[in-house]
């Protein structure tokens, strides 16, 4: 059951920016190609925001390891297919376990409450789990502490379990196999999948122990970005989802947009050395042209996008982890802070050597509370059109985002004013226009 919080205050901080992106391809689709969206009859760019929390997560969590920014010292989550290698890697380093015996251990222990494995006869998958588990970096570590302790215990365990896995691998039904062709081999493949089963029904249980030490590190616990985006993992009954109190929409472009695909020759600089000195006629028919050609979809435009911050299930989240209140109420003001710094500064690193992307900052960024989350895509269902309303997209963009928040919240008593910040001097100028004073640090965003 969740812990009831009390809160002060507007319990949703809303979000809301536009930026100016030039020539750049944050995220794409299974074909290489940008992702698109129809709104207000016009075709969009759009940046999926998969992409964008990821960036914002990691951009959190890289900051906080490294001393940085309000959640400095807080333990964060690591998302990977790999504990079972990361445990064992710290059997190894931490314990001095030998490899061969630390890594089938570790699967064993991680299968044993639940997490399905990939195939044992692909080297590649065998020891990663199927689906991503989300907890707390130092998971691994802790599970590695308590195998090593117990491990008069887990060895025998251990050699028993994974002795009988390879027997129910080994006498299931292979997926995929053609049907029989005769009655007597169907019988017996039947017979061949009810012992595999059967053997896999009385594998033998992990220690309780065990089971409630690695649950234990498993669990969200005091990880703030566990509690911030929130985790879902079906396979393990006793270990507790997170609802996630963040909410992020995808970014579009205000205006119709369409990408380039730009053309690209990669020079060969041996080929170039030999011509420059005259040494094109070695092999001249090799010399001519480019080393590689391709082509790579870029784009350009003015996006908005938007988050949300539900304040009470962030401290929810912390209170569920064990935190006290008095604890809790820390953790989630340094974590608003950070969720704003990271919605304003990280952006997908996709193509960022090729097209400095990371390095854009946004034309404006407008934050306001509420008591509950306000979305103003609807402000730019009609797209813009530079050449008709005469001016660039960005300033026409700021112009209408803010004229649309005014016009809500002279309707609404449950909305604040808000907060406002540019990086553009045109913007700036645009916000002394219309009467805006706008602040000048990303910290003075959230309250």
């Amino acid at each position: 059951m969740s812990t009831p919080v009390a809160l002060t205050g507007h319990q949703f901080l809303s979000l809301h920016l536009l930026e100016t992106l030039v020539a750049v391809l944050p995220v794409r689709d299974e074909n290489g190609a940008p992702k698109a969206i129809v709104y207000g009859g016009v075709e969009r760019h759009m940046i999926t925001s998969q992409a964008r929390r990821r960036a914002e997560r990691v951009y959190s969590r890289d900051r906080a390891n490294t001393q940085k920014g309000p959640l400095a010292g807080h333990t964060m989550g690591v998302r990977t297919r790999e504990w079972a290698l990361v445990t064992a890697r710290a059997l190894e380093t931490s314990h001095g376990w030998p490899k061969e015996r630390a890594v089938p251990t570790a699967r064993a222990v991680l299968q044993a409450i639940g997490l399905k494995f990939g195939d044992p006869a692909k080297p590649t998958v065998a020891n990663l789990t199927k689906v991503l588990l989300f907890a707390p970096a130092d998971a691994g570590d802790r599970i590695a502490d308590h195998i090593n302790t117990e491990r008069a215990t887990i060895d025998p365990w251990a050699e028993q379990y994974i002795a009988q896995s390879q027997t129910a691998t080994a006498t299931k039904k292979p997926k995929g196999r053609r049907k029989s062709s005769s009655q007597e081999e169907e019988a017996s493949t039947n017979e061949a999948d009810t012992a595999g089963d059967t053997a896999e029904s009385k594998l033998p249980a992990l220690p309780k122990t065990t089971r409630d030490a690695v649950l234990t590190a498993l669990a969200p616990r005091d990880a703030i970005d566990i509690a911030l985006y929130g985790r879902f993992l079906a396979e393990i009954a006793e270990s507790p989802n997170v609802d996630g109190a963040i909410q992020s929409s995808h970014a579009f472009t205000v205006h119709e947009a369409e990408h380039t695909d730009d053309f690209y020759a990669a020079a060969d600089d041996a080929k170039l050395t030999r011509k420059s000195n005259a040494l094109d006629f070695l092999d001249a028919t090799d010399d001519s042209g480019a080393g590689m050609t391709g082509y790579q979809s870029l784009i350009s435009g003015t996006f908005y996008r938007h988050a949300v911050l539900d304040r009470r299930q962030l401290r929810q989240n912390l209170r569920a982890a064990g935190m006290s209140e008095q604890e809790a109420e820390a953790a989630a003001v340094a974590a608003e802070a950070e969720f704003v710094s990271a919605f304003v500064n990280a952006f997908p690193q996709a193509k960022k050597n090729s097209t400095a992307s990371t390095g854009a900052l946004p034309a404006l960024v407008l934050a306001f509370d509420g008591d509950r989350p306000f979305n103003y895509a609807a402000a730019f269902q009609r797209p813009i059109d530079e050449v008709a309303e005469g001016g660039p997209a960005g300033e026409l963009a700021v112009r209408r985002l803010l004229t649309h928040h005014n016009f809500v919240r002279r309707r609404r008593d449950d909305i604040t004013a808000g907060r406002v910040l540019t990086y553009e001097p045109a913007i700036h100028a645009v916000l002394q226009e219309l009467g805006v004073k706008d602040v000048e640090s990303v910290e003075e965003l959230a309250t």
